[in-house]
């Protein structure tokens, strides 16, 4: 799994083909037999999930998959994926209809003729010593009624082989229009006429609520006793109770399953019966339909995810606000007068910008904003995502500290209180060749024209990060501290009259300030300063819909439509130039 990726998880074993298709544009884990728990625990990390009949995803599954994309199916059913969950979060449902037809079909036909011409008790025969000849007869194909029960893509291909045994085809399907009749040759009928005229019934429909046990006791007593049964759709669509029944009371002449309705069935009494030839749901197993049917879900979930999302178009997402972290500090008393607004507002204005680091989000402007949120028990915000390593616009500055409001040596008392800090007197010549030499956290320049650098004492309790802290809370206690990019001293006395020192910082880089923020530090407050191109200003996102008690996926469909409907209307604005925000 990479976290800068596309990730794709692949939870049944699926066509080789399609999984090396695939891995040319994503990370591809492929993790068969995984239990709901385990899936629940992990999907979270993917943008596709591929399964095939095994694996279930439920609601449950669907809901921690906040940055799911699409569900593919590699086979034609959708039965095992709750497919109204998935849209109600904005997750596409694709399948392979087409791949598996004439697997399937032809399958269907086999059933047929093993059953017909007793195929398998004549094997047995063959292999246990025996010459049972007489006992092998069986009958023909030719000439015979086949009624199928669901004519879509398997049905319309089954009645064209049978048709091409000799057999009457007529067919029970709802709004089967008389040109489609006539095109494929075949009759309508109701079911219950289909039943009584057919010597061979095969069922081609999908599982659904008003197909659940669709022949039952009542349409097993219509079919004549020397009828077949032929079931390679789902095996809820039929009543296997009921179907036992019929056999073993000799109402039926045999059936032949390739499902049925709890899966594996190893040891089901149906499928040992002498009358039934059954398979283990190898109706779509061969070489050919997997492979189509890998490569045409690949295809399609490729498509999927090459399709931006209005909001990704601008680079925002919603994520969970415990995995957002500030890299510098803030001040309480502005958290809690946003905070106020935010609740008086109702609407987030202004998207913070993050970078994604590891498994956080790295706040690079914005921290009082979701410091704000996260007091508000908010459970997730939305970000503008920016990525300091491949976008060149996005750069760090470093803030230095003008210090005003006392006298030189007050301020250097106050500061030799700091536990773990020693100040080291330098001539200001050569103090920052000194500082870069000595990896001192910082210097201090002082309106009588002394230097100091700022180092960590060789006793102290801490490391560099907590000395600094310490050391700029201090000095933000004792006077007034003003941020500035300037080091000339006569250009800031002119700005600052009553500046007693300046403190100028070595230059930080973003992948040092992204570690220190993800290991759940922070850097001082008005130090750095990331000046980002690219901003997402005016959202006006409202707020009650971020706090509400619904998945994370649900939300992020809802932000797609909300940027759409504000591009729509130009209500969002964009700019490209780099913009610096003094944070709410």
């Amino acid at each position: 799994m990479n976290p800068g990726s596309l990730n794709v998880l692949i939870a049944d074993p699926v066509h080789e083909d399609g999984v090396a298709l695939l891995r040319q544009h994503a990370t591809v884990d492929i993790r068969p037999g995984l239990s709901r728990s385990e899936l629940e625990q992990i999907i979270g990390n993917y943008d596709a999930l591929i399964v095939r009949g095994t694996t279930k995803v439920p609601a449950s599954v669907i809901n921690y998959g906040h940055r799911l994309r699409v569900i593919a199916r590699a086979g034609a059913g959708l039965d095992n994926i709750d497919v109204s969950a998935a849209r109600v979060q904005g997750v596409e449902v694709v399948n392979s209809p087409d791949a598996n037809t004439i697997a399937v079909a032809e399958h269907t036909l086999a059933l047929m003729l093993a059953l017909a011409r007793r195929l398998i008790a004549a094997d047995q025969s063959m292999k246990a010593g025996r010459w049972e000849k007489s006992q092998s007869m069986g009958s023909d194909l030719s000439g015979r009624t086949l009624g199928i029960i669901g004519f879509g893509r398997i049905g319309r291909q089954v009645a064209k082989r049978a048709q091409a045994f000799g057999m009457r085809v007529i067919v029970n399907q709802p709004r089967l229009t008389p040109e489609l009749a006539l095109e494929w040759g075949v009759e309508q009928r109701d079911l219950p006429d289909l039943l009584r005229e057919s010597d061979f019934v095969t069922l081609h429909v999908p599982m659904r609520p008003e197909t659940e046990g669709l022949i039952g006791a009542n349409e097993l007593a219509l079919m004549k006793p020397t009828a077949y049964l032929i079931n390679t759709a789902r095996g809820g669509v039929v009543d296997e109770p009921a179907l036992l029944t019929a056999l073993e009371e000799g109402r039926l002449a045999g059936a032949g399953l390739d499902v049925f309705e709890h899966e594996p069935n190893v040891d089901s009494a149906l499928a040992g019966h002498p009358k039934v030839v059954a398979t283990p749901h190898i109706g779509a197993s061969t070489e050919d339909a997997q492979r189509a049917a890998a490569l045409s879900v690949v295809e399609q979930v490729l498509a999927v995810l090459r399709r931006q999302r209005a909001s990704e178009t601008l680079a925002l997402k919603i994520v969970p606000l415990e995995k957002v972290v500030p890299h510098e500090a803030f001040d309480p008393r502005r958290v809690a007068d946003l905070a106020a607004r935010l609740e008086e507002e109702g609407r987030l204005v202004n998207p913070p910008v993050v970078a994604e680091w590891g498994d956080h989000y790295v706040v690079l402007d914005g921290a009082t904003r979701t410091t704000a949120l996260k007091q508000l028990n908010f459970p997730h915000t939305i970000v503008q995502v920016v990525s300091p390593e491949e976008d060149e616009g996005v750069q760090l500055h470093t803030w230095y500290h003008a210090i005003s409001g006392g006298e030189v040596s007050s301020l250097l008392k106050t500061l030799q209180h700091v536990p773990g800090l020693k100040l080291t007197a330098v001539p200001v010549d050569h103090i920052q060749e000194a500082m870069r030499a000595r990896n001192a956290l910082a210097y201090l320049l002082t309106a009588d024209n002394r230097g100091f650098l700022l180092e960590v004492a060789p006793d102290a309790e801490g490391d560099w990060l907590d000395v600094l802290n310490a050391t700029v809370n201090c000095y933000t206690g004792w006077g007034r501290v003003e941020r500035t990019l300037v080091t000339d001293r006569d250009v800031l006395r002119a700005q600052y009259p009553e500046m007693v020192a300046l403190v100028v910082f070595p230059q930080f880089t973003p992948e040092s300030v992204l570690r220190i923020a993800t290991e759940g530090r922070v850097m001082p407050a008005g130090i750095t300063r990331f000046v980002i191109p690219g901003r997402v200003l005016r959202l006006n996102a409202p707020l009650q819909r971020l706090r509400a008690d619904e998945p994370l996926g649900a939300k992020s469909a809802w932000l797609d439509h909300l940027v759409q409907e504000k591009l729509a209307r130009r209500r969002v604005r964009y700019y490209q130039e780099p913009v610096v925000l003094l944070d709410e």
